[in-house]
């Protein structure tokens, strides 16, 4: 899309089964970053930025292997570094605490459902 304008799902849906279009003529897509998208550099730069600052980092539900995900650990000289995730990562081995679970269950729990 090229202006920004914003979409309620009801328009969109008016267009099926047609490519839904903006009025200015772009093709109107989610507002997140799909995959083999690049995130906005502001993004990145503020996500390195809390990640030197932090004492503690605790990443869940990630793989760690797809960048740029995967790249920002490298930026954390913390104390203490939490992997929450199903399967292992890369990164197992540097972690200070590894809890093998599916990340929706771990909050699940922490929030009490």
């Amino acid at each position: 899309m090229r202006c920004g304008k914003k979409y309620l799902g009801d328009e969109i849906m008016r267009q099926a089964p047609n490519i839904p279009r903006c009025s200015c003529g772009g093709i109107l897509k989610p507002d997140v970053v799909l995959y083999g998208e690049n995130l906005p550099d502001t993004a990145v730069e503020g996500a390195v930025r809390a990640i030197r600052q932090a004492d503690l980092l605790i990443v869940g539900g990630t793989s760690l292997v797809v960048y740029p995900a995967a790249g920002l650990l490298r930026y954390f000289r913390g104390k203490a570094l939490v992997l929450i995730n199903r399967d292992a990562t890369p990164y197992d081995g540097e972690a200070d605490l590894v809890i093998r679970r599916p990340i929706g269950e771990i909050l699940d729990e922490a929030v009490g459902v």
